[in-house]
């Protein structure tokens, strides 16, 4: 037996036989499985070079943000995580407000994970996690000061279990803190070796080029800019790929599926009972306009051309330009995941596909 690294009290775990581990988190034992990885994992996947860094990431990423709470089957998430690792899908995307019914429960199901099955791979894996968002009461735990950053960054760390997070974001920009403090906080993280790189999220042009200048003052290169992208969402498209570009910095992309609306879920018109739109704060049945049905209609039948679904073709669509290094898609099943990972393996968008694409990816549908 060996004893994996991390904050606390260590946790006892054999990395092919089943072992029994008290979680200082859980408060309850944990039966550890047995996993053994695809020796192919590495075959099918493409991986691209995350701006001028030495890191590399898989086309498609995992993000923790739906599905992975505390209310969900665990037997499932790990399910998911299994196989998308098998898939060589390594980058897992978290943040300390993501799960449910909880803040920070995705966070606390991978950390799960990671103990009683894929801790022998952590060195395979490139877990991120973020804070900027409300993550606890009071003045202290929102935004983007020092304080808040480095505290959720501790807290993210028991939560998953490990001493360090591959990449450590600011979520949003603080209006009224300096960049200069936050990306100092970044700094700070990297330096302690909590986190390897720095990243941010949902930074406008300007704010990005403040953010790489912050960041070099301290020695620490922006590795990462995560933005909203899709073909329904192409505000990246005005200026902030160019930046990141000029500055080597890589792009992932989220929402790469308009939350749902490019996927086949809503084309007949009609908004199902279990469907994200008629659950979620983003999205509602008002999002499924006329306007909306043409055009998703229009790709559906372009992706049909390929032998792809919707899903599939936003996904192409977004992996199309070499400035994206990493699209992120949920999943709420391992045959939902496997549809997915597929996008990455397809031929690329012909000159004739894409020209046939533009006039019904438009930024807005469904806002309009």
């Amino acid at each position: 037996m060996l004893r994996a690294p991390g904050p606390g009290p260590a946790v006892r775990w054999s990395a092919w036989g089943r072992g029994v581990s008290a979680s200082p988190l859980r408060g309850r034992e944990e039966i550890h499985v047995v996993f053994r990885a695809a020796n192919d994992r590495y075959d099918s996947m493409a991986y691209r070079r995350c701006g001028h860094s030495g890191l590399l990431l898989p086309a498609v990423s995992l993000g923790l943000w739906h599905n992975f709470g505390v209310g969900g089957s665990f037997d499932t998430q790990r399910a998911i995580l299994h196989r998308a690792f098998d898939l060589g899908v390594t980058h897992f995307d978290l943040a300390n407000n993501y799960g449910r019914p909880e803040f920070g429960s995705a966070e606390t199901t991978f950390g799960r994970v990671l103990d009683t099955s894929l801790r022998p791979y952590r060195d395979e894996l490139v877990i991120s996690t973020k804070a900027g968002y409300e993550a606890w009461s009071g003045p202290y735990g929102n935004l983007g000061s020092r304080k808040y950053l480095l505290s959720s960054l501790d807290r993210s760390l028991r939560r998953l279990n490990t001493d360090y997070v591959d990449v450590f974001y600011s979520h949003r920009p603080d209006p009224d803190t300096p960049i200069s403090e936050t990306m100092g906080a970044l700094a700070s993280a990297v330096k302690q070796g909590k986190a390897l790189y720095a990243g941010i999220s949902n930074y406008d042009p300007e704010q990005t080029r403040a953010a790489v200048a912050a960041l070099a003052e301290h020695g620490v290169p922006l590795l990462v800019h995560q933005q909203e992208y899709s073909m329904f969402e192409r505000g990246v498209e005005d200026g902030l790929l160019d930046t990141l570009t000029n500055s080597g910095t890589g792009c992932v992309a989220f929402s790469p599926l308009a939350q749902g609306l490019l996927t086949d879920r809503y084309l007949d018109g009609t908004v199902p009972a279990d469907a994200r739109a008629a659950n979620s704060i983003f999205l509602s049945a008002d999002n499924i306009t006329p306007v909306y049905l043409e055009r998703a209609r229009a790709l559906r039948d372009i992706a049909s051309d390929r032998g792809q679904t919707l899903a599939q073709l936003a996904l192409s669509w977004v992996l199309r330009d070499s400035r994206v290094t990493s699209v992120i898609i949920g999943a709420s099943s391992v045959a939902q995941l496997e549809q997915n990972v597929v996008a990455a393996q397809g031929e690329p968008l012909t000159e004739a596909e894409l020209a046939a694409i533009e006039p019904y990816a438009v930024h807005g549908t469904g806002w309009d």
